[in-house]
């Protein structure tokens, strides 16, 4: 009887997670977007560094951090770190699901990433089923 219960357990967090539904509020899983972007830009998703931190995004000029608008500052300092532990730019790809709740971040992203030498992009889940193609065209 234990060992059902325990295997009841078990199905009961592991189905959830290969449903495949879309994240609790958001449209579209982060991965989703760095994946669709990524590809879009020749990139290499998920690139591990010697100390085992995982770039969202690499390019032959860019280290790439993905977030949601709202962990924009989070953003900024994963972007740096990847970037000088790569020697390329940092980047951040923004998402923003509510263009207008999201303006203000958007916002101060545009106010760091300038005089830190930071490039970024905002992607909205309208681009996920076009063709995307970024690099060259920061904010």
């Amino acid at each position: 009887m234990r060992r059902f219960i325990i295997s009841l357990l078990i199905l009961n967090i592991a189905i959830p997670a290969f449903a495949g539904t879309a994240p609790k509020n958001h449209k579209y899983y982060e991965k989703d977007y760095q994946n669709v972007w990524c590809k879009a830009n020749g990139g290499v998703t998920e690139f591990i560094l010697p100390d085992k931190a995982r770039v969202d995004c690499v390019t032959s000029t860019h280290a790439i951090e993905f977030d949601f608008a709202k962990k924009w500052a989070e953003s900024i300092g994963q972007a740096l770190y990847y970037g000088y532990q790569l020697n390329k730019t940092p980047g951040i790809v923004l998402i923003s699901e509510d263009g207008v709740k999201d303006e203000k971040y958007i916002n101060r992203i545009k106010s760091i990433a300038a005089s830190h030498h930071i490039d970024f992009w905002v992607m909205t889940p309208d681009e996920m089923n076009v063709s995307y193609k970024a690099i060259g065209h920061a904010k």
